[in-house]
């Protein structure tokens, strides 16, 4: 018992440790990264507007408590050439990064960055570089100011290196895509987490997410995990735990109660048997003569002992056996009442007693339910479907308990009762229970109760919830269902800064599809894009046809540089679609806008201004393109042809 009982516990302890040291780890390295990244923009203002190399190497000297934080720190120009590093390392200035990831992104986004890890020539440690833009005076890109990082020795990860880890229970850092920074085996760093190790919660983590689960490890084994985003850097910290190492505690606790109890149990078994048989003897005679009694073999019960207690026992029984016939024979006449009523009425009903078992279904309920009069209420409440049963027993015992009205609404899957009939059909029941009560003793005698079929209304009322929300002809969202859904993803961005991204786009050349093929094939190209699109976006995501040949896609829990990929799958895919009409093929392409909700976005509005600006940026430019657009930024960011 202590056993099963602890386990609960020993979980639900252990997922909230996880949770802690995930978010411990995740502030730690999320403040030691945005100390360095504010260290890089204070060094950016100081050569702001600056273009000398013996000038801007100089300044790095000066800057020589830097390399506390840093291995290495170089300036880039505006067309991505190194022009001052220090320590000054062979062969680095005059270095061309134009065509790197880094700089790409940084001159991209304009915001701080930090690049994929790699392997330090001299050192051959794990190292990245964090950078941070720099500006001229009018505020244009002006290049980039980047210090290398070693993930070994700069410190970033002391804190985990400090921790006990052991091989049950350690923490390992990935980066969003999925290249493994820090593992307790340094054979494992460096490399790509999502090849070796099948591990849902991990992949939904690459994608954003973070929080506890309980499931297999990246070792394969059972047991918990919880992850952590380090935002600053794109990074996701992972704590695991295994479940033989969490249950250590409470089985040794177990082995010590085992013993204890061996020991009472040896020492205190003979002279409790024979303290029992003493005490024991008088009642059972007492207990054979209530059991004849039960069975009808005598009237009452009468003992021959000198104990006061069980003399008091037996009249009492005689009395309450009295009381309980004249009842009974009340009872039986009300019961043959209350069936006569019950068989008769076409509307299902039940009874059931305070211990919650159903004494009493009538045929209409039997035929509703397509269950037999034989089968135990353990049997067929397993066909209350799955995501209603606990919510209605938990309400069930709650009216049990306080003898309030039962009333509920739930699905039941039932059964075919013939060849004919052989599948499953899932019915919306509507059940209202009420307890009955003897108003002159005060007490209830159980609960009766009405089930009514209302699966032909849930329906109706399903199709038009539907139909108020979706765009008829595609299936996809309509404007109201995706600004209900974009509501509720700001609002969540508001309050857990979760990032959100909204794509908007129209399609080129769709016009003369319709001019030429009539409405019926551009309805028909309209349905294969929207088939196209949702298949290319996660379940999660929502994708919506605003109106003619305007799309909008929402993108929850995801970052721009998540989104650019997607973006760009899309493109491609929605220009690889054709429709032919008298022997004439038929093709558009997309422009389309990309945003992420931005802190000083005060409504909806401002990020799908933002979007739809892009878009109109997108086809400005030539059509086919994805435009990415920030707050606050005129020009075209990111451009994929």
């Amino acid at each position: 018992m202590a056993w099963y009982l602890g386990q609960s516990m020993v979980q639900s302890t252990s997922l909230s440790n996880l949770r802690y040291e995930a978010n411990m780890l995740t502030d730690e390295i999320s403040q030691q990264m945005n100390s360095r990244i504010s260290a890089l923009e204070k060094v950016s203002e100081t050569v702001k507007g600056r273009d000398n190399p013996l000038w801007l190497q100089n300044e790095l000297r000066r800057n020589n408590a830097l390399l506390e934080w840093f291995d290495g720190i170089v300036v880039i120009d505006a067309n991505g050439e190194v022009v001052a590093d220090w320590p000054v390392v062979v062969d680095w200035q005059g270095l061309d990064t134009a065509q790197t990831e880094f700089f790409r992104m940084l001159k991209g986004t304009q915001n701080p960055y930090v690049s994929e890890p790699f392997i330090g020539r001299a050192s051959q440690y794990p190292m990245v570089l964090v950078n941070v833009p720099r500006f001229d005076a009018q505020g244009e890109f002006d290049g980039v100011i980047g210090g290398v990082v070693s993930l070994r020795t700069s410190g970033l990860f002391s804190r985990l290196s400090r921790m006990q880890q052991s091989e049950g229970s350690y923490a390992v850092i990935f980066t969003a895509a999925g290249t493994v920074l820090y593992h307790p085996e340094r054979e494992k760093i460096m490399s790509d987490a999502l090849s070796q190790f099948n591990n849902r919660w991990l992949s939904e983590a690459l994608d954003g997410w973070q929080g506890t689960a309980v499931g297999s490890l990246m070792n394969g084994e059972a047991g918990m995990q919880a992850y952590g985003q380090v935002w600053p850097a794109g990074w996701i910290v992972g704590r695991y735990l295994t479940r033989e190492q969490a249950d250590l505690p409470l089985s040794d606790y177990i082995k010590k109660l085992w013993w204890i109890w061996a020991m009472l149990a040896v020492l205190m078994l003979p002279l409790l048997w024979w303290l029992l048989g003493r005490l024991l003897h008088p009642l059972r005679y007492l207990e054979t003569q209530i059991g004849e009694v039960g069975l009808g073999q005598r009237q009452k019960v009468a003992l021959a002992t000198n104990m006061q207690e069980l003399n008091q026992v037996a009249s009492t029984f005689n009395r309450v056996e009295g009381e309980r016939q004249a009842l009974l024979n009340s009872l039986h006449e009300r019961e043959a009442f209350l069936n006569s009523i019950l068989q008769a009425t076409p509307q299902g009903m039940f009874v059931a007693n305070f211990d919650g078992e159903i004494t009493y279904m009538n045929p209409a309920l039997l035929d509703l339910l397509g269950i037999s009069s034989t089968i135990p209420t353990s049997q067929w409440i397993k066909q209350v479907h799955p995501d209603d049963r606990e919510g209605a027993l938990d309400m069930w015992r709650h009216s049990l308990k306080t003898h309030s009205d039962f009333v509920r609404q739930l699905r039941f899957i039932r059964h075919g009762t013939s060849d004919q009939n052989a599948g499953k059909e899932i019915l919306w029941l509507e059940v209202h229970a009420r307890a009955v009560m003897v108003s002159q003793a005060e007490f209830s005698l159980g609960m009766v109760g009405m089930v009514k079929d209302i699966t032909e209304r849930r329906q109706q009322e399903a199709i038009q919830r539907w139909e108020a929300e979706h765009d008829p002809l595609t299936g996809l969202l309509n404007r109201r269902g995706f600004d209900r859904r974009l509501d509720e993803a700001f609002a969540e961005f508001q309050k857990t800064s979760t990032p959100s991204v909204l794509m908007m786009f129209d399609l080129d050349h769709f016009k003369p599809i319709n001019d030429e093929g009539g409405h019926a094939l551009g309805d028909e190209m309209l349905r294969r894009i929207a088939q196209v699109v949702a298949w290319e976006v996660r379940r999660s995501d929502h994708v919506a046809r605003q109106g003619g040949d305007e799309f909008g896609v929402l993108l929850p829990s995801c970052t721009l540089s998540q989104a650019q990929k997607v973006a760009e799958s899309l493109r491609q895919a929605v220009a690889d679609i054709s429709v032919t009409h008298e022997g004439k093929e038929y093709c558009v392409t997309l422009s389309m806008g990309v945003t992420a909700f931005s802190e000083d976005d005060h409504e909806v509005d401002d990020a799908m201004k933002r979007a739809d600006a892009a878009s109109y940026d997108a086809k400005a430019q030539g059509c086919n393109a994805v435009v990415i657009s920030v707050l606050d930024t005129s020009n075209v960011n990111a451009l994929f042809d």
